[in-house]
């Protein structure tokens, strides 16, 4: 990974003027847009091809919504050009975030049928708009067959145009999205990164190539390696708040918490900012997303009262512009959050799905979270009844996400939880034995899957978890070595750098919970 460095730092060096995606494009705001640098050739008019490498760089920041409308009125302006319909084919295409959407498939497979039927004037943007076709071809392919079929197609037209920049960053993304979550040799990410450095030095300031730098290397043995990455994305398209947003990945990921906490509220500026233009009364599921690292961020830190301040935002929040994963993770995540890094059970055990307007029937795996830190306040309070309730209902979001095919396994992630629930719960009936096997067993396995790109971490890791139930059963020595695997992943975890003082000390955060918010 020498060579990834070198590039990586190379970033940091190579962007001092930062210029926007669309260095000619007239916008009559006070502040110019600023998207990053996108040359996607295309066969259209000059005004045609300078919108076309806006809508492009709004893609790269997974602006997708915005991307489409601009997509969109390329294709009002040139109806002819079938690369604009490639482009909305492709924003309805998210590889890290997750699967599409049955109204986002019908929409992109329209949009990639449509450009395939257009006559096209270059064997480039042929290949292009076959490689989306690919993605979108046939009504009951799963997620993972539909990924890997695109990554296929941009592999072929990598081979045959390896000099395309934007083939080459797209490709690395389609990687990306077929990449498996428990290969801890991450050899397909470090295939991604190394196609991005390729091109890094004529691209410094590609908002595609930092974005997806900062993906290709959110792991906790990479991270260090995409800290230019991470600086150097939000001053390349600042007017996207996803791009504010992604630097708090490898900030998460090393601890840095003051630079994540000033990249979220970047993004959640950003995020209001936009919504005020384009969708006012409604808050863009982007904050929220950075609202969530934020909270994690300042429980980090100790700082309870910024922490309780999102929380609260986050429940007068009234409508969102669009129901995403990440808004529904946000919503579960943060509350629980704040009541189990606090260990305040009796706060957890009364948590609540909510806001109840929200879809939360198509997103069981978030959902999961509230009734895990239901069931965790419960037991911890004594109430087994009521953790046993709760337990039941994470079987049942189990059974629901058994056989559903993503790259990330939502069904593993419940399952993790399931297991430390159950053990917190032997724990509360005194059978202590079989409380430390299911909380190893939940260890193990939420350290042989990665965590989702959605959150900046596990509500409550399983090993800490784990790490605390020897300490309460005295085992100090084994609690301190659980408590160190935890920071090696974690570095900085607030719980954990506690919870191993008090094992090297004699005693554990049970005994001593209060010294959890010193």
């Amino acid at each position: 990974m020498r060579c990834v460095r070198l590039a990586l730092l190379a970033l940091l060096v190579l962007v001092p003027g930062l210029a926007s995606a669309d260095e000619d494009h007239h916008h009559e705001t006070a502040a110019p847009e600023r998207l990053g640098t996108v040359h996607f050739w295309v066969t259209a008019r000059p005004s045609v091809q300078r919108d076309f490498n806006r809508a492009v760089a709004l893609l790269h920041s997974f602006e997708y919504e915005q991307a489409e409308k601009a997509f969109r009125l390329i294709v009002q302006a040139e109806p002819k050009l079938a690369m604009g319909y490639w482009g909305i084919a492709m924003c309805n295409y998210h590889p890290i975030w997750g699967p599409t959407t049955s109204v986002e498939l019908e929409r992109g497979r329209l949009a990639a049928a449509r450009a395939a039927r257009l006559k096209v004037r270059t064997d480039r943007e042929r290949a292009y708009i076959a490689a989306i076709g690919a993605y979108y071809k046939g009504a009951k392919v799963d997620y993972p067959a539909r990924n890997a079929a695109f990554e296929q197609a941009m592999e072929r037209f990598h081979q045959h145009y390896p000099d395309d920049m934007e083939g080459t960053v797209f490709y690395a993304l389609a990687i990306l999205g077929t990449a498996p979550t428990t290969d801890k040799t991450y050899t397909m990410q470090k295939k991604a990164a190394d196609l991005l450095n390729s091109v890094l030095s004529k691209a410094p300031d590609h908002p595609g190539v930092a974005h997806y730098l900062i993906h290709s290397l959110d792991y906790p043995e990479l991270a260090a390696l995409a800290l230019p990455a991470a600086r150097a994305y939000s001053k390349i398209a600042p007017s996207a708040p996803h791009a504010q947003h992604m630097p708090s990945h490898i900030f998460t990921r090393l601890g840095y918490w003051e630079e994540s906490i000033q990249s979220n509220l970047a993004s959640a500026e950003a995020s209001r900012e936009l919504m005020a233009k384009t969708n006012p009364g409604s808050t863009y599921f982007e904050e929220l997303h950075a609202m969530d690292y934020l909270e994690y961020a300042y429980l980090q830190l100790g700082q309870e009262d910024k922490a309780k301040g999102v929380v609260d935002a986050m429940a007068a929040v009234s409508k969102v512009n669009q129901p995403t994963l990440s808004a529904a993770y946000a919503f579960a995540a943060s509350p629980a959050r704040y009541a189990l890094e606090r260990r305040q059970w009796a706060e957890a055990k009364m948590l609540t799905v909510s806001p109840r307007w929200f879809p939360w029937n198509q997103f069981p795996g978030a959902e999961a979270g509230t009734h895990f830190a239901r069931g965790i306040g419960a037991a911890r309070s004594g109430d087994v009844e009521a953790a046993k309730t709760e337990l039941t209902s994470l079987d049942a979001i189990h059974e629901k996400l058994a056989g559903v095919k993503e790259r990330y396994s939502w069904a593993d992630q419940v399952e993790v939880q399931r297991l430390a629930l159950q053990g917190w719960i032997a724990r509360a009936e005194k059978r202590d034995d079989e409380a430390l096997r299911e909380l190893r067993s939940a260890a193990d396995l939420e350290d042989s899957i990665d965590k989702n790109p959605v959150t900046p971490g596990a509500v409550i890791p399983a090993r800490e978890q784990l790490a605390d139930l020897l300490g309460e059963l005295g085992r100090y020595t084994d609690a301190s070595a659980e408590y160190e695997t935890v920071l090696k992943s974690a570095p900085g975890r607030k719980a954990s750098a506690r919870g191993l003082e008090l094992a090297k000390r004699g005693t554990s955060p049970a005994t001593d919970p209060s010294s959890l918010s010193r």
